[in-house]
Formats: C-alpha cells, structure tokens, sequence
C-alpha cells in the first residue's frame, strides 16, 4: 500500500510538473498574438508606381516597368511591418503616376474616407509612383475627412534594383502612420528618413532618392531607426477643416495649365476654353508673370467664365498681387497643386472672391 502511495504521489506530480511546463512554454505564444493584436491597424492601398515595378537586371534603374507588383506582393516584400503595426493591403490601380486620372484620385479619396470611418482602422498608407506622388498627397490633404494618419509613399527604384529603397520608405510610411503623434498633421509624404507635408513637398529631381523635399517649408519630422520624431506642423486648413466633399462626386472640373515662357503664344490659353476647361493655372514666368502676348487670350478666357490662378514655374515662392497681371493669386502652391484646389474649389463655388480666399487659406 506504501508503494501505491508513493506511485501516486509522484505521479500527481510529475503530472503538476508537466502542465506547468505546457503553460510556461505556451506563455510566449499568447504573448506574441496579444501583442500583434495591440498594434495599431494600419492599412495600405497600392496604387502602381516604380515601388511596384521591375526591372531586367539589378543595375536597372531606368526603362523599368512599373506597377508590376500587387499590394500583397509589397507587404510580403518587408516581414518587419508585423513588428510595427497589423497591415492589411488593396490594390486600388496599379499604373505609373504618369497616368494617374482624376478617376483614381476620387476612387482613392472615397475608400481611404471608407477606411478611416472603421474605427478599427489606425492610419492608411498609399503607395504610388513619385512623379505625380504630390499631386495625389494634396488632393487628399484636402478631401480626407479624419484626424488618422495618412501618409503616401513610393520610391525612386525599382523593386528589382541593387538598394531598392522602396521596402524602407513602407516601413516608414507604415510606422509613420500607426504613430499616435502621426494625428492632425494632414495628409504626409514619407520617403528617404523624412516626413514631409502634402501642402509643401515637391519633387525636385528626376534621379535622386533624395528628391521630395519641402522647398520653403520644410519638414515636418524625421525618422530614425523608424521612430518618427515631429519637429513642425502646418498651420494651413486641410482635412477635416476643408469644405470639399468627394463623396457624391463621378468627376472633377477640367482645369489645364499653361506654361510661360519666352515669346509665348495665346492660343494655347484659346485652346483649353475651346476644349471645355472650367479653370486655367498659368505656370507664369519669376512670381507669375504673364507676358504682353498672352494677356488678350488669358481676358478673353476670364470674360467667358474660366477661372484664372496665378502660379510660379519656380516652383517656389509667394505669387504677389500685381495689377499688370490678370487673375487669382496661387498663394505658394506650385503649378501642379494649384490646378488640384482649383479643381475642388470649382465643386464648391465660382465666386471668385471665395476662391481666392481658399488659396489663401488653403
């Protein structure tokens, strides 16, 4: 009987033993599903671009295909985005930024507004090719409806390229927008360790991967070692202090810009009216100069009803009121953006006044 005794006792605990073992070494799985469960919900929409794109060899870096790659593709490109945040993809178009059309952009603006309104979604991400890349940061700096970060990203070479820099700038981008610190700043453009506002940042060269940068501005943060750190923030209106609307609109209004230059010609500013546009950006010489040669086509687009917006082809700089010069003033805003709030301002009014202001403000 002392031996039974003895049996059972050691085996009750060699059983207690056991299943503690079982629990002690389930312990670190639970912890892992807990803590990716406590991480921010971030959700990327892939639009195409030279992040998505491929090349023949790994010294391409030109004459690449773009958009190649799908949303998934680029998520399981970069494991280290489970560290950061729970990332989900969607292919929204996959196309070179070159051929980005007024139909993305509002396909876009609705389902990041979509997104957003979840309240388990934390923040979007956007990946897109950099040549139009600001264009599409500014219409949404404008139309996104949330406090959430939303940041667009992209790259400068091809996935398939030697020191491909399109899995950093995701990660990036992705641990920009789970950032709580991240809220309220509008829509961000983050590339090369540095977060830029939509409102101020432009490319400024074809080649370099250290090519958005913030002209007058500057930047809003940096990243190091992926941790944003802000230093600035925009006082411009934007999101949730705009008054547009994309939710119930199919199309935006044809605004085309004219570019100045030497001995310029009217008929292209003939051309646009003739063709429908609804608003003309002049890309003006210096602070928006229109020449003698085009002053008569540019009065005779006003007196038909086209919204006319002063702009710089710098690409930088303050467009001042001057009374030799017909039509609005673009504020600061570069060509390519002036003619996105002119589009969005269109939907809400033609009141010139109205518009200018928006300029202004936003």
């Amino acid at each position: 009987m002392r031996d039974n005794r003895a049996l059972v006792s050691k085996t009750k605990s060699l059983f207690s033993a056991g299943f503690a073992f079982c629990l002690l070494s389930m312990s670190p799985v639970m912890t892992q599903a807990q803590t990716a469960a406590a991480l921010p919900h971030v959700a990327v929409l892939a639009t195409g671009g030279t992040i998505a794109g491929t090349g023949s060899s790994d010294t391409q870096t030109t004459g690449y295909k773009p958009g190649v790659l799908t949303a998934d593709m680029l998520l399981k490109s970069v494991p280290s985005l489970g560290k950061v945040a729970q990332v989900s993809g969607e292919q929204v178009s996959n196309v070179g930024s070159d051929n980005m059309t007024n139909e993305i952009l509002l396909k876009l603006a609705k389902r990041v507004n979509q997104l957003l309104a979840q309240p388990d979604v934390n923040g979007i991400v956007i990946t897109h090719g950099t040549d139009t890349l600001e264009e599409t940061a500014y219409f949404l700096n404008l139309v996104v409806k949330s406090d959430k970060p939303v940041v667009v990203t992209g790259s400068m070479r091809p996935s398939t390229a030697i020191s491909a820099d399109g899995p950093s700038n995701l990660l990036q981008a992705v641990s920009v927008a789970a950032s709580s610190d991240a809220r309220g700043r509008g829509v961000m453009i983050v590339l090369n360790d540095r977060i830029g506002s939509a409102r101020y940042t432009t490319k400024t060269n074809a080649d370099s991967l250290d090519t958005f940068k913030g002209q007058d501005a500057g930047y809003l943060g940096t990243l190091i070692d992926q941790v944003p750190h802000f230093e600035t923030s925009v006082t411009k209106r934007h999101t949730t202090a705009t008054p547009f609307d994309v939710s119930k609109l199919d199309a935006l209004p044809e605004v085309d810009i004219v570019y100045g230059y030497q001995n310029d010609a009217g008929f292209m500013y003939d051309a646009a009216v003739a063709h429908g546009a609804k608003g003309i950006v002049v890309a003006g010489v210096g602070a928006g100069s229109e020449s003698l040669l085009v002053l008569p086509s540019i009065k005779k687009a006003i007196e038909q009803g086209v919204v006319v917006v002063r702009s710089s082809r710098t690409g930088s700089g303050f467009v001042p009121k001057d009374p030799a010069y017909l039509g609005l003033l673009g504020d600061s805003l570069n060509p390519q953006k002036a003619r996105i709030l002119l589009m969005l301002a269109l939907t809400v009014t033609k009141d010139q006044s109205r518009i200018q202001e928006m300029f202004h403000q936003f």
